[in-house]
């Protein structure tokens, strides 16, 4: 089974990642961010590396959905790769970071690996305000993202919003702004509560249920 969790940057994918994978005993998959060789030029020159980044990203990501489809494990995923081509790869080519030529050139191979790909069997999304992601942003510390500038944050939401609300797949939607997994138990059990419901069928009573 597939389990995918999309958000923008800051919203929580990796810590709700980790928290479920231990709850539920699956296995993650994360986004792979501290070994990236792009991302530091990335946030220092935005349009001379956009098409690199996103290359590195998609044939990452497809590499790990052809993992997942192979695998017998119950696989949960830190962003999926349906965001890079729906969300941010549209969104440096609007902000003028990536050309027409690139842009054209990515999406001509995007669309030839979801020839090949199949929907996560659930696709869970943290819906978050600018304001909470520069929070959690802040407060994790990267220094490569330090000079994240609001308007891209503001213009991936945007696009986040219109994605979700064309999804075809099995979607649950957590309230990032309202439900705050990682601080409080009583939420994260409304979190757990949510997929069992989705992929289960019922409302766990206690934890011999889950």
């Amino acid at each position: 089974m597939h389990i995918a969790i999309a958000g923008n940057i800051g919203s929580g994918k990796t810590t709700l990642t980790k928290m479920l994978a231990k709850r539920y005993g699956w296995t993650p998959h994360f986004e792979p961010v501290d070994d990236n060789p792009y991302l530091n030029d990335f946030y220092a020159d935005m349009q001379r590396w956009s098409f690199n980044l996103q290359i590195y990203f998609l044939n990452k990501r497809f590499k790990d959905v052809v993992a997942i489809s192979q695998s017998s494990d119950t696989i949960i995923q830190d962003r999926t790769i349906f965001e890079d081509a729906r969300i941010f790869a549209p969104n440096l080519h609007d902000m003028g970071m990536m050309s027409d030529r690139d842009f054209d050139n990515y999406s001509d191979l995007f669309d030839l690996m979801m020839s090949l790909v199949k929907l996560p069997d659930l696709m869970i999304y943290i819906r978050s305000t600018v304001p909470n992601l520069v929070s959690h942003i802040a407060r994790r510390g990267r220094d490569f993202e330090k000079s994240i500038r609001i308007d891209y944050l503001e213009g991936l939401n945007k696009r986040y919003e219109d994605w979700i609300k064309t999804y075809q797949g099995h979607l649950m939607i957590v309230e990032g702004d309202n439900i705050h997994f990682e601080q409080s138990v009583k939420d994260f059990q409304t979190v757990t509560d949510m997929i069992d419901e989705r992929l289960y069928g019922f409302f766990p009573l206690d934890d011999q249920k889950r």
